[in-house]
């Protein structure tokens, strides 16, 4: 399989908020993007930036050197690969490059689905954001044979700073982002409760921010949501929904392998008590709105 260099073709599902800073990057690094999402404005803003858009998921695969899927969850990859014609249209040999937060299981499955009929699958997680996303700046947890990685390679160095070959097979990327994800919604978590209790006690929390930024109880997570934790309407760069399923993917792994996980229960269960009061598509540093439930403090401030 030769290398999918700039001037390949690739085909793009999912061109979401991630996904379509993502596709744009590609195009800007010379490759020629086709992509589909259900929303025709996200078809027509990749357009905008000298991609190809695409009328259904076969569309995008059909001729491509690797089809990348940005999806929601394992369920979408599935339906687009194997119910939508995306895999059967995709070339013999060419490459599935999936990109989505999923169970390591269910990319064990898709993995070898795929492979049995010919084509090359990377399982490629991705951390880092929309804010990575938009930047080109993602860190790209990579698990596939050696050859099949480097074929793919120009590729996820237009996406990501940092690309990490994890392991030859696939699930080995997903399970490193599962892990990666027990940290970010822990650190999400915890730096809520402790802004709701300086809140409680009548500290200010800008101030409160303003300490910890700068002590041995900062993290990236405090510094990047503590802030949009005190605004009234933060701007949603990852809605609160994502993180009741990352960290459902998390408890999970946790099952399956028997291992002890009590912090990331607790901290998805404030995700999902968040998100069952309705605010499921809020910004996720709105799990603060859980913790003032439970305080007593009012949550106008934050809406």
């Amino acid at each position: 399989m030769a290398n999918i260099a700039s001037g390949s073709t690739v085909g793009f599902v999912g061109l979401g908020a991630m996904g379509l800073p993502m596709a744009k990057n590609l195009v800007a690094r010379g490759f020629s993007v086709r992509g589909y999402d259900l929303r025709q404005s996200a078809r027509e803003a990749l357009v905008a930036e000298g991609g190809r858009g695409a009328a259904s998921v076969a569309e995008a695969a059909r001729e491509a050197d690797a089809l990348v899927l940005m999806v929601v969850n394992a369920t979408q990859a599935e339906a687009a690969l194997f119910e939508q014609g995306g895999l059967e249209a995709l070339p013999q040999g060419a490459a599935v490059v999936l990109m989505s937060t999923c169970p390591p299981a269910a990319v064990e499955k898709l993995a070898e689905r795929v492979t049995g009929a010919g084509r090359r699958f990377v399982d490629a997680p991705v951390s880092g954001g929309m804010v990575g996303a938009i930047a080109g700046s993602l860190t790209i947890m990579a698990a596939a044979p050696a050859a099949t990685l480097a074929a793919v390679r120009p590729v996820l160095d237009a996406l990501g700073s940092k690309v990490v070959h994890v392991g030859e097979h696939p699930g080995q990327g997903a399970m490193v982002k599962t892990v990666n994800q027990l940290l970010c919604g822990v650190h999400i978590a915890v730096a809520a409760e402790a802004l709701s209790l300086a809140g409680k006690v009548g500290i200010d929390r800008e101030v409160m921010l303003d300490v910890l930024g700068g002590s041995a109880a900062s993290s990236w997570m405090l510094r990047d949501r503590g802030p949009r934790m005190i605004q009234a309407q933060p701007e949603v760069t990852s809605a609160v929904d994502i993180f009741v399923k990352d960290l459902g993917i998390v408890l999970e792994a946790g099952r399956d392998t028997k291992a002890a996980l009590p912090l990331a229960a607790v901290a998805h269960q404030m995700f999902l008590a968040t998100s069952g009061r309705g605010d499921g598509a809020a910004d996720d540093s709105q799990v603060i709105r859980a913790y003032q439930a439970l305080n007593r403090q009012s949550t106008t401030e934050n809406r």
